[in-house]
């Protein structure tokens, strides 16, 4: 992993195996399927939900400064943790985790590369005993703006006000409007189709079959081969910003790209926005 430009961000399934009892590294799993965790998790990880815990889903919003002190403090974190986020789906929600830690200003965040699915792989241990907390009092920074991207950022990008790239990092259905959200996913818009604009390279094809992030060379030509460069501001979305939240880190710690944001609204407040312009397009998505 030393090829990425920022390898200290992401530790293997060894590194985790040797480091769990460390009291100064505290694991934390975020999976999609909420009640993966309470079937066997690492041992010593804690576990949050992504739907109750990290989203104020009063105001539709990420949590608010305040609560995440809480919920660090509650999941034994200090200020001067080292937090080892993994999940399911190749890291969706870890990532996303990942992405509000660093919002709220969390130094020593990092990823299990692979997540669940390579610790499972490796037939390593799995318990169903809770981890042993000793609650902290933690203070948040932040929150930095410079890694979230709002509507009138998107806009200005996409009606060339502003220089910057739009990625689309959902499945080719649902950027050519043929469906609006995956199978069984409520949080949804009432249009179909992309920000026009966007690029389309869905998340997954930054990973490989293990789960493990794709090589620097493999990624420069994913992105790239797509007219992703990073020249100037680039900004990652979905539907609910989870999925852009694993492309705004391979963007912005793999191959260190500087201005890179994560449009958390995403489809979900696009699609919804009353005069926003879309396109369904079929051929935009193989330009």
């Amino acid at each position: 992993m030393s090829e990425y430009a920022h390898p200290e961000v992401l530790v293997t399934t060894e590194w985790v195996a040797e480091h769990g009892n460390d009291p100064k590294v505290r694991l934390v799993e975020v999976d999609v399927d909420t009640s993966a965790y309470d079937q066997g998790h690492i041992k010593g990880a804690v576990g949050w939900n992504w739907q109750t815990q990290l989203q104020d889903n009063v105001r539709r919003d990420l949590i608010d400064k305040a609560a995440l002190e809480q919920l660090l403090s509650k999941s034994g974190v200090a200020n001067d943790t080292t937090v080892i986020l993994y999940g399911d789906n190749n890291n969706w929600f870890a990532a996303y985790a990942l992405w509000q830690l660093k919002y709220y200003g969390h130094k020593d965040v990092r990823l299990m590369n692979g997540g669940r699915k390579k610790w499972a792989a490796e037939n390593r241990p799995l318990t169903t005993e809770a981890a042993k907390v000793t609650p902290t009092t933690y203070r948040a920074t932040g929150p930095d703006e410079s890694v979230r991207a709002h509507r009138e950022e998107v806009a200005s990008i996409s009606d060339k006000r502003k220089a910057g790239q739009l990625v689309d990092v959902r499945s080719v259905d649902e950027f050519t409007g043929k469906i609006i959200a995956p199978p069984g996913m409520t949080e949804t818009a009432q249009r179909a189709g992309h920000i026009p604009g966007a690029a389309n390279i869905p998340w997954s094809q930054a990973a490989r079959e293990d789960g493990t992030f794709k090589s620097v060379e493999e990624l420069k030509q994913l992105y790239q081969g797509k007219g992703v460069t990073g020249e100037g501001e680039v900004i990652a979305y979905c539907r609910i910003g989870e999925r852009s939240s694993h492309t705004w880190f391979a963007l912005k710690y793999l191959l260190g790209y500087n201005n890179v944001k994560n449009y958390d609204g995403s489809w979900t407040e696009w699609g919804n926005l009353i005069g926003a312009p879309i396109e369904k397009d079929l051929a935009v998505a193989a330009r």
